[in-house]
């Protein structure tokens, strides 16, 4: 199966770098290229990628933006966008992961880690490193306790406590010895508290686990 990707940066020798090396990755083909947000919108519309390369920061509409309108398009909903930043400390992290982002790269990425981080999200997996979780935990703890999150009750308890772990950043297999299941079972608690949400993604769950209050930040 190969993997569809649309590089969207405005930095052309940041494409062409990203392009080349992914080019020359048998498994993955890139379909189109985008200099601005816009063009990555409407690239992404026509050419129906699995996987987007967004760079954050570009003129016009900037990449959290055209992620949402991405992520947003019922016509678009097996496609996925990986945020690409230069600095790993970006400001916009969590407001692209908010935006429907199923993951965060730095563009000092080594290059088996760029090929290994599209196919994880084209696969319908997400990107949380310990860091990006940790800005996710940090924004949630600047903000005012109360408030009155969004209800969990529609999951099962094995799958309240299968998004607590995966809140926590684990992954199937990790989630599947801390309680003792198949990573298999684990992968399907996973996909199914994805589908009762209605989120996309693993990204997405941990966003709703904090904001459910499921998870708080001294938790972490």
């Amino acid at each position: 199966m190969t993997v569809r990707v649309l590089l969207a940066d405005d930095q052309a020798l940041v494409r062409a770098g990203f392009g080349s090396l992914l080019r020359r990755t048998r498994d993955i083909t890139v379909v189109a290229e985008a200099g601005t947000g816009d063009e990555a919108v409407r690239a992404a519309r026509e050419h129906r990628p699995d996987v987007v390369l967004m760079d954050i920061r570009m003129p016009g509409l900037d990449g959290i933006a055209a992620t949402k309108r991405i992520c947003g398009d019922p016509a678009l909903a097996g496609t996925r966008v990986i945020v690409l930043t230069t600095f790993e400390t970006d400001e916009y992290v969590f407001a692209a992961l908010r935006a429907g982002a199923s993951g965060f790269l730095t563009k000092e990425v080594e290059p088996d880690e760029l090929r290994r981080a599209v196919r994880v999200v084209a696969a319908g997996e997400a990107l949380l490193s310990p860091s990006v979780t940790a800005r996710v935990v940090t924004e949630f703890a600047r903000r005012p306790p109360g408030g009155g999150g969004r209800s969990l009750d529609f999951l099962t308890a094995r799958e309240v406590e299968v998004v607590r772990l995966v809140a926590g950043g684990l992954s199937n297999e990790e989630i599947a010895r801390a309680l003792f299941i198949s990573p298999l079972t684990a992968k399907t608690h996973v996909t199914r508290a994805i589908a009762k949400a209605g989120v996309r993604d693993r990204a997405q769950l941990v966003i709703l686990a904090y904001e459910s209050g499921l998870v708080r930040p001294n938790d972490a």
